[in-house]
Order: structure tokens, then C-alpha cells, then sequence
């Protein structure tokens, strides 16, 4: 059964904080407060190009702080989504928000209007680094807002960022550990992006903030990925999804920006498999991977094919073999 999202933006909302990388108008490209009547005309849009079988549909309230808005104007946007969970058209609703804005009272109205999925922006689990980043809330106020949820049947996502201020490597790492530690459902990745009229555009124009460099922040990815996934834990995106604002000729001023980061860290993953099978291989080989993944082995632009070449000396070319599994791959000197 495949799960599909209908994506619904409440930019900014509820939430108390300016984070430095946060300009929810531009990342969520909405300029407009979201209304019940809003909820409706989306669902009946989406409903329209989405399969009528074999699925699993949530409505998802993304952008701000969800319970940080009045309790009765989230009630009133859940509510336009009961007729549609009670005919069985919708499953459910998934939620973004803070740590800080779980309680009990929050959690029993989400579960009145059928809330499945809570997910929490982590984005650090390093205390000096939410300071930097002007989070507002701590460590704590995570593992408190993870125990309380626990308590109630919600399926939990938590979001971490990378390269944030006063972030390093060995942080992200930790941020990892410590959120494995609490044991999600999944997970999201996003290496930090300095979008305009941001805080953080202000300290990138004055010198005081370096972002990541899309090489390195691929490689922290894939590490923090093979992580998750060695724990059983799913990774349901890398990187923010493009828009019409979210692009290198928009609003992003600097950063690891890609329209297909995911892919670039799957590559990355193809590519330290193949060059582990290749260490004894002659001048010339053909490596096999399932079909469905021949364009993440390749890289972008025939990356991995061009880089192993300068690497290691070996041609090699890309083969599909439908009874390799995902990141299984076999390699054949000729």
C-alpha cells in the first residue's frame, strides 16, 4: 500500500520564535494565512490525481508551529478533515510543530480529530547549537515532548538539520545518537539552507556563518542516513523539497542546495559499495544493481562512474539485474 501526503501550509503559525534560517513564507512558498475553506478546496484537488485504491492517505499541516496555534482554530482547520476520515476517503492527519508546544491537553484534541503522525522540529539535540540557532527550547523539552507522545497512539517523526550555527560534524553525529536513542517511527534530514531575509543571511553576509558545502553536507547525510537505517528507523526525506522559491534562482542565498539531494546521498552510498567490490578488479568492469536504482549507482551526471575512474583507474558501466535487492551489487571484471 502506498502512502501518499496532502500537504496543507500554515507558514509561521504558532510559532513564538524567529529561528535564525527560518523564513516560513519563502520555504513553504505561501503568503497567505491557510483557512478551513482552504482545507477543503486542497483535499477535493488531491483527491482528484490520487489512486482509489491500494492507499494510504494522511492530510499534512506543515510550515509553523501547529499546536501553537489557539486551540480552536487548529480545531476548526482538523475539522474540515473529519467527514473525509469518517467515510474512509483519508486515514488520517499528520502535524508538524515545537517540542515546546506538547501537553497533554494538545495531544488529547489531537487525538478527538484523528491525528496519526506528530512530527517534532529536533532539528539539534546540542543545546549550545538551538541557542545559535535561536530554537528556543532545549534538549529536554525533546526527550519531555518524545515521552509524552509515547503515552498516546501516535506514530513520531523528528526533523534534525546540519550545518546549522555552531554545528559540526561530531554534533550532527551526536544529534543522531541521541535521537535514535528516543526511537522514532522516522526521521527527517535537512542540511541548512541561508534563505533570504533570514537572520542567518544577515551573519553569511557579514562573514560570521559558513554554510556546508553540498560535497561535505552529502557526506554527513549519508553517514547520519546509514545510521538511522542501521537502527530501524526510516528516513523519509533529505533535503528540503524545490519550489518555486526553494531554488538556487530564488530564494536561496547560499548553502547545499540540490533539487535532488536524496539522490546525491543514495549515490554516494552506491558509490562506496561499488568501490569496495572493485579493490581487486581489473582495468574494466561491469557492475549490476536492481534496475530501479541503475540512476542512483550512476550518480548525477555519471558521477560515480567519472569518479571511480579518476579514483581508481577502472572503467566501469552499469547493468540491471532484477533479482538484486536495493543497494545490492555485484561486480564482473571483463
Amino acid at each position: 500500500m502506498r502512502k501518499y501526503n496532502i500537504p496543507i501550509f500554515v507558514p509561521h503559525r504558532g510559532c513564538p520564535y524567529d529561528c535564525v534560517f527560518c523564513n516560513q513564507n519563502r520555504i513553504t512558498g505561501n503568503l497567505k494565512e491557510t483557512t478551513p475553506l482552504d482545507v477543503t478546496n486542497t483535499i477535493e484537488e488531491y483527491l482528484k490525481t490520487l489512486p482509489k485504491a491500494d492507499r494510504n492517505i494522511e492530510v499534512a499541516f506543515f510550515g509553523g508551529s501547529f499546536t501553537g496555534i489557539p486551540v480552536d482554530e487548529q480545531s476548526a482547520l482538523m475539522e474540515r478533515v473529519t467527514p473525509y476520515i469518517k467515510s474512509g476517503v483519508i486515514d488520517g492527519i499528520r502535524l508538524s510543530t515545537r517540542p515546546d508546544y506538547i501537553s497533554r491537553e494538545i495531544l488529547d484534541n489531537l487525538k478527538k480529530y484523528g491525528v496519526t503522525t506528530i512530527e517534532l522540529g529536533v532539528q539539534s539535540m546540542v543545546d549550545s547549537v538551538l541557542k545559535a540557532a535561536n530554537r528556543g527550547h532545549s534538549e529536554d523539552d525533546v526527550i519531555n515532548a518524545v515521552q509524552l507522545i509515547r503515552e498516546y497512539d501516535f506514530s513520531l517523526g523528528l526533523q534534525m538539520m546540519t550545518g546549522l550555527p555552531g554545528d559540526t560534524n561530531e554534533y550532527s553525529i551526536e544529534t543522531a545518537k541521541r535521537i535514535i536513542a528516543l526511537k522514532p517511527d522516522l526521521v527527517r534530514i535537512y542540511p541548512t539552507l541561508t534563505i533570504k531575509d533570514t537572520y542567518l543571511e544577515k551573519l553569511y553576509r557579514m562573514g560570521k556563518y559558513t554554510p556546508q558545502t553540498l560535497d561535505d553536507a552529502v557526506i554527513l547525510a549519508k553517514e547520519l542516513m546509514l545510521m538511522f537505517e542501521k537502527a530501524d528507523i526510516t528516513v523519509i526525506r533529505i533535503g528540503l523539497q524545490p519550489t518555486d522559491e526553494i531554488n538556487e534562482n530564488a530564494s536561496v542565498v547560499a548553502g547545499p542546495f540540490h533539487a535532488s539531494f536524496g539522490e546525491l546521498v543514495e549515490s554516494a552510498v552506491y558509490y562506496d559499495l561499488i568501490t569496495e567490490q572493485l579493490s581487486n578488479m581489473s582495468r574494466k568492469a561491469t557492475v549490476f544493481v536492481n534496475p530501479k536504482e541503475i540512476s542512483k549507482a550512476t550518480g548525477n551526471k555519471r558521477s560515480n562512474i567519472i569518479k571511480i575512474k579518476e579514483q581508481t583507474g577502472i572503467d566501469i558501466k552499469i547493468a540491471g539485474d532484477k533479482s538484486l535487492a536495493k543497494r545490492e551489487v555485484r561486480c564482473t571484471c571483463y
